[in-house]
């Protein structure tokens, strides 16, 4: 590797464990600090902190991989994700916000939901953990593989060598620092990610000879690639649009909105957030189809689709240039990782450590406890990275479905109705959860493919979660009264503000 390219990275590794040194002393003193960063984050930070955290390698490496192969029709993914963002800060970014401080400050998704119930029981609490747990580090695996691509593809490492590389570096600033230090990283790799994918696009782009060049090239390989309606069918479109529903039950995301600093600040997070998203998202679907334009007509043959950023920041850019756009990818990666270790720390901690084993811990066993819990779910993601044979957008896939379909619609749900039980979050839970693994896992065929090759996943899920949420709740007791007054705190704090929200 060029020693410019190494300068680069090693500026940009020193600067990720800067901040987690930073964090580190900031806000790690007790629980609510290491897990939440105490409410107040700035809304620039929370919404590039959301997104980076969202699009991960995938950004970078799966979906310009899947326009690579499938062409413009791919980009309808990207459509159903933005749609889906906007209305999760429409839906429930104010109501989040506010009700998980009224419930007794609920800092982690299975404790809001242990409180919005009433459940005493603590059963809610533990299936919603277990569903974080399994989910998450699936989820976050699909993280490492892209660190051990990306290690594998540019520094001429071994795959399992990327994958401990990825891993120890994010690692040391989550386990540390905590959720600032894993929100400022955030927000900073964002930064990185949103530069790179306006450079490299143009870059190329020029390089055809503008629009017009890339698609006469595209045309030599297959006049259809950027026809966007190609080769789908109505199945494959609603399929596409219906990874938006996911947005709702991502708790690496919605965490977000619960540590914001007022609710007036989500507007704000909202106008930033889904700026940042649009342009990142054009420039990956723009990276895709250039990149497959500028391969074939030097006759480059790009083994692994996944990894065309990789391949066109190091034949196209000086030295110093790719290891900036080799640590966008990194930061894409780590971003994700990041925060979902954290989630599943918090739930470790908050949801079985705390609630079941000691429940008198004092803030430092807890914090002690959230960085052992990071370093373990760490290793189980880098055990189940070792088997590279999924693609990163089939891990990421299946996870997002997984936690769209459990929590979406009982997050939507429990924010918006006052009328739905303990009971109907139960059974809409395990309803989500269950659709999704039998989706994909099920031997069943039709046509000679598995039932996830013709609808997502996602889309049984989340409709058959949210009918079985609804019909359990009509059929069983009613809230409480302390139910209906955290309910009726919560609308009244949203009426006060309404003027904030916008």
């Amino acid at each position: 590797m060029h020693i410019a390219t190494m300068i680069s990275l090693g500026a940009y590794f020193v600067l990720m464990m800067a901040i987690g040194l930073y964090a580190y002393k900031k806000s790690t003193s007790d629980v609510s600090g290491y897990m939440l960063g105490g409410r107040q984050l700035h809304p620039a930070v929370a919404s590039l902190s959301a997104g980076a955290s969202d699009m991960s390698g995938w950004m970078l490496m799966g979906l310009p991989g899947a326009v690579y192969v499938a062409g413009f029709s791919a980009a309808w993914i990207a459509v159903g994700l933005l749609i889906g963002a906007y209305f999760n800060y429409l839906l429930v970014a104010p109501r989040l916000r506010i009700y998980t401080e009224v419930a007794d400050d609920a800092i982690t998704i299975p404790d809001y939901f242990e409180k919005r119930f009433k459940d005493n029981s603590h059963f809610l609490r533990v299936l919603s953990s277990v569903v974080i747990i399994i989910f998450f580090t699936l989820y976050t695996s699909a993280g490492v593989v892209s660190g051990g691509k990306l290690f594998e593809a540019s520094f001429g490492l071994s795959y399992e060598v990327g994958l401990f590389a990825t891993a120890g570096v994010v690692v040391a600033y989550t386990l540390f620092g905590g959720f600032l230090a894993v929100s400022l990283t955030d927000f900073v790799q964002g930064c990185i990610m949103f530069v790179a994918l306006i450079m490299v696009p143009i870059v190329v782009l020029f390089d055809l000879g503008g629009v017009g060049g890339m698609t006469r090239q595209l045309d030599t390989v297959d006049p259809e690639l950027m026809n966007i309606m190609s080769g789908l069918t109505f199945a494959g479109l609603i399929s596409s649009l219906a990874w938006g529903l996911g947005y709702f039950g991502q708790p690496h995301i919605i965490v977000r909105f619960m540590a914001i600093r007022t609710l007036r600040d989500v507007k704000t997070a909202r106008h930033i957030g889904m700026s940042w998203m649009l342009v990142t998202v054009l420039g990956a679907v723009g990276t895709g189809l250039a990149g497959l334009a500028y391969a074939t007509s030097r006759g480059h043959d790009i083994g692994d689709p996944e990894t065309i950023f990789i391949f066109l920041s190091e034949v196209l850019f000086h030295p110093a240039i790719s290891g900036f756009l080799l640590a966008a990818i990194l930061a894409a990666i780590m971003s994700t990782i990041s925060s979902q270790l954290l989630v599943s720390s918090s739930s470790l901690t908050e949801d079985f450590y705390k609630t079941f084993l000691r429940k008198e811990a004092s803030q430092n066993e807890l914090v002690l406890v959230g960085r052992i819990s990071v370093f373990a779910v760490s290793l189980v993601a880098i055990a189940l990275a070792f088997d590279r044979s999924s693609t990163i957008l089939t891990l990421v896939s299946n996870a997002w479905a997984g936690f769209g379909a459990a929590f979406g619609p009982i997050i939507l749900l429990s924010l918006h109705w006052r009328r739905m039980t303990r009971a109907g979050a139960i059974a809409g839970m395990i309803t989500g959860a269950v659709t999704v693994l039998f989706w994909i896992y099920a031997p069943i065929e039709i046509a000679g493919a598995r039932l996830s090759a013709h609808v997502y996943e996602m889309l049984p899920g989340f409709i058959l979660s949210l009918i079985a949420a609804v019909v359990v709740s009509l059929r069983t007791k009613p809230h409480s009264e302390d139910m209906d007054k955290s309910f009726q705190a919560m609308e009244k704090a949203m009426i006060e503000r309404a003027d904030q929200i916008g």
